[in-house]
């Protein structure tokens, strides 16, 4: 089967999917305003760390979305393990990830994956706060209680009509957000696409299926900068090749959350010690968690489902969604090049 096949095949069997979870990533968007997030993890303990990993897991944030959010956060009085839970938790997983997984990966990966993005985020958030104590730093209360009524108030105008917000959604989910990955889900599938049809199946098979296997996918993962939905492709094609389940799922929890800018922004914002301790925590759950989907596979003899396969014939309607997912990316990155020469013949006229 040549490389156009696979990926072509792997697009629309991922299109239908992606467009779901666009669109509900959009609808989220919308529902949860980041002034709400700001607030709920504002206050310390352990219960704003759970809080963190659990609000930050459906979020429609990738890799470098979360940063600007995980400070804004910080700044609003939240400690450094919920910080920490909400920077592990966004990127790892979303409702577009887990869609894409589901279609591409099978559904015992789309139900691990957010488990154990969860997980992963709350003992980071643990370890985070034990290894790195610290006083909360909070905004002043006394400008916070001054101006909370008025917030109220604003928040109340502010808040559109259905029909408005319906709209917001769809332009949110099919324009920002397909902004934001459409170059990395592009990455994604083509490495797919090559490593299913130019690596042998017993390619991986020489690392095993235990703890060396996983230690490279997260020596693979951890500078890597990939979000959730482009690494999906990615470790089917890995599981084509012959890596273990465990192994893949730690090279998707570990890539969106351990890249150069996150780990630079941590060290700069939270100190050293909390960055040693976000690597470890991140680095220990996600193999924890490959080690325990490929005893669970042994267990119970499941069987892998990875869309990569070829087929005869695709329904059309799957044809049809893969061609609307084409033409997004494309306006994507089309749209841009229009908008700037029409600045330049504005500021070619004006001169």
């Amino acid at each position: 089967m040549n490389f156009l096949t696979i990926f072509w095949n792997l697009v629309i069997e991922s299109a239908p999917w992606l467009l779901i979870g666009y669109l509900l990533a959009g609808i989220i968007k919308q529902v949860i305003p980041s002034s709400w997030v700001e607030k709920q993890l504002a206050e310390p303990g352990f219960v704003s760390i759970v809080k963190g990993a659990f609000i930050g897991a459906p979020l429609p944030l990738c890799s470098c979305g979360v940063i600007p959010t995980a400070l804004a956060i910080r700044k609003a009085g939240a400690s450094k393990g919920a910080t920490s839970s909400f920077l592990v938790a966004t990127p790892e997983t979303g409702v577009d990830s887990i869609s894409f997984s589901y279609a591409v990966l099978g559904p015992i990966f789309a139900l691990m994956r957010p488990i154990g993005a969860l997980v992963s985020a709350i003992i980071t958030g643990i370890l985070v706060n034990s290894f790195d104590k610290e006083e909360v730093i909070a905004e002043t209360s006394s400008s916070q209680s001054g101006s909370c009524c008025s917030n109220k108030q604003q928040q109340q105008k502010d808040i559109a009509p259905l029909t408005q917000r319906f709209i917001g959604a769809f332009k949110y989910g099919y324009g920002q957000m397909i902004a934001d990955t459409a170059k990395w889900l592009v990455i994604g599938l083509v490495a797919a696409a090559v490593i299913t049809a130019l690596v042998p199946q017993s390619f991986f098979l020489q690392w095993g299926n235990g703890l060396v296997a996983m230690i490279i996918m997260v020596v693979v993962g951890l500078p890597m900068y990939i979000c959730a939905t482009a690494s999906t492709p990615v470790a089917a094609g890995l599981l084509f090749a012959g890596i273990s389940p465990g192994a893949a799922l730690v090279f998707m929890l570990t890539g969106p959350a351990t890249n150069i800018a996150t780990m630079g922004v941590i060290k700069e914002q939270l100190g050293m010690r909390s960055l040693i301790a976000y690597l470890a925590g991140v680095i220990g759950a996600a193999i924890a968690c490959g080690l325990i989907l490929n005893e669970l596979y042994q267990a119970f003899a499941w069987p892998l489902q990875i869309s990569m396969s070829e087929h005869e014939a695709f329904p059309l309607w799957r044809q049809l969604a893969a061609v609307v997912l084409v033409a997004l990316i494309a306006r994507v990155w089309v749209q841009p090049l229009f908008s700037k020469k029409e600045t330049q013949s504005v500021t070619a006229e004006q001169i």
